[in-house]
């Protein structure tokens, strides 16, 4: 059931850093109004130093205009690190929601392709907080105070600075149409193809042993080229949006410098009034051409930002359960009918048995007949469309999960073991594992001899795909995973049998 949640998850994290953005923006402020520095030194220089000839006169305004840049500097340097913080506390806030997000729906999505993981959406989002793009919201607003000083030296000036910021609205108005689509295709295909090259990564010994290596290759060439044309379609858009308004910012500086001149032959206005407009005019549409350059960067956030709020709703926070009892291993399904997450159709229907503790219960089938959906049931994997999954008389779904977890030893058809050492795995990556349990489950599983003989016994390090170990090595760390500590059941799975187990293992 999807709630109205993600929105609210994720604007919470930012107004968390609401005293931040309030500090970017004074200093935003101070910073923006120090770019007056530039145009008034020109001013004075122009129209009183040269007019004056005072050498002392020139010194000070060096060194008071020397004072505000190095202000400026360390204004706009603070803010810079205060973007940054900002950024790094919305991921932080929001690191463990989205990775139990991730996970939830990765397991509903078993055997299936998984969602697009929402880890890569909030690092989208937190560089965009991160990055110089987002100055530009903060500097935009000085953007007509800065048009308005270039009327004041002179209304022909203002008005061409108006039309160029018009047009430069545009260019930044076309980019956000044009090239939604292409970056947003671009990104697709380069996801795809990065999967596909993973899942052949995790499975090279099957591609080498059957001969598939070129097969492989040309498959995967097919999503690289389609992600490199639609990441260069993407990079032309942007490219010529970014260079039509660098060249047009570029080209009213000068026409305003053109401009300034003709206006300064008539009389009309001063040599400095003419740099320093010039200047202004650079300064004001400055933001604008940040925003447009840096578009990739704030549309793959807007992805990311849809993408997570569609995640989080997917996948509401669990309210805290009142911690029950350790149960004495009593299952008891009632009337379960269980539907493959993304299924229309029933794998399992009303399916009632009970087992007692010390019971043992095999359940054989030919492949699809619904044995691991029972396993992934009762492990609380995936929900049930009807009945009831009750341990000692509780649903499992009034267990917490991770407690839950620690009743249950899982063993899947296909076992992975992590990154880590074999005693970190067999202790389900704990930060502090007990040795005497971990050794005690690798003897019940008659892994115990096999790790020993090893170099470097249980500390003994593996990779994902177990590294150093067998196949059937591999099983073994498993199945003492499986039995770490005191387990109530045990659920182990082969393509043509599961067998459920209640009470203790002998």
């Amino acid at each position: 059931m999807q709630t109205d949640l993600g929105r609210p998850e994720m604007r919470q994290a930012l107004q968390s850093s609401r005293n931040l953005f309030i500090a970017t923006f004074v200093f935003s402020f101070f910073v923006n109004a120090l770019m007056l520095t530039g145009p008034i030194y020109m001013l004075q220089v122009y129209d009183r130093v040269l007019g004056s000839r005072s050498e002392e006169t020139l010194f000070a305004l060096s060194l008071l205009v020397a004072f505000l840049y190095l202000t400026m500097g360390m204004l706009d340097y603070a803010r810079g690190r205060i973007m940054a913080r900002i950024g790094a506390r919305f991921q932080s806030l929001l690191d463990h929601r989205v990775f139990s997000a991730v996970l939830k729906q990765a397991g509903l999505a078993a055997g299936r392709q998984g969602p697009n993981t929402g880890l890569r959406d909030l690092e989208a989002v937190q560089r965009l907080l991160s990055s110089p793009a987002l100055f530009a919201v903060f500097d935009i607003p000085w953007t007509p105070i800065f048009l308005l000083a270039i009327f004041v030296f002179h209304p022909w000036l203002g008005y061409m600075a108006v039309i160029g910021g018009a047009t430069l609205i545009v260019i930044t108005v076309l980019n956000q149409v044009l090239t939604k689509r292409s970056v947003m295709e671009a990104n697709l295909a380069t996801a795809q193809a990065d999967a596909f090259a993973e899942n052949v990564r995790s499975e090279a010994e099957l591609v080498q042993s059957l001969g598939m290596r070129a097969a492989v290759f040309d498959r995967w060439l097919i999503y690289r080229d389609r992600s490199l044309a639609s990441t260069i379609s993407a990079s032309d858009w942007t490219g010529t949006f970014a260079a039509a308004s660098k060249t047009l910012r570029l080209f009213l500086q000068s026409a305003m410098l053109g401009l300034g001149a003709y206006l300064v032959l008539q009389g009309e206005m001063t040599g400095g009034s003419m740099i320093a407009g010039s200047i202004l005019l650079g300064r004001a549409l400055s933001p604008i051409e940040q925003a447009i350059a840096q578009w990739p960067l704030v549309q793959r956030a807007q992805q990311g930002w849809g993408a997570l709020i569609e995640l989080l709703e997917k996948s509401p926070p669990q309210a805290p359960r009142t911690p029950l009892p350790v149960p004495k291993a009593i299952l008891d399904m009632q009337q379960v009918t269980i539907v493959p997450p993304g299924d229309q159709q029933a794998a399992l229907r009303m399916m009632t048995f009970r087992i007692e503790p010390g019971q043992a219960v095999g359940v054989i089938g030919k492949s699809g007949a619904g044995k691991s959906t029972l396993a992934r049931a009762i492990a609380g994997v995936w929900p049930v469309a009807g009945g009831k999954i009750r341990l000692d008389g509780a649903t499992i779904d009034q267990y917490d999960p991770d407690t839950l977890g620690g009743y249950i030893g899982y063993l899947p058809q296909k076992v992975t073991l992590f990154d880590g050492t074999i005693a970190e795995n067999i202790a389900r990556l704990s930060t502090s594992p007990d040795s005497k349990l971990v050794i005690e489950a690798a003897k019940k599983a008659g892994a115990h001899d096999l790790i020993v003989q090893m170099p470097d016994g249980y500390d003994t390090r593996v990779s994902a795909h177990g590294g150093r170990l067998s196949g059937g090595q591999v099983q073994r760390v498993g199945l003492a995973r499986a039995m770490y500590g005191i387990r109530l059941f045990w659920c182990w799975m082969n393509p043509t049998r599961t067998l459920i187990r209640s009470g203790p293992t002998r």
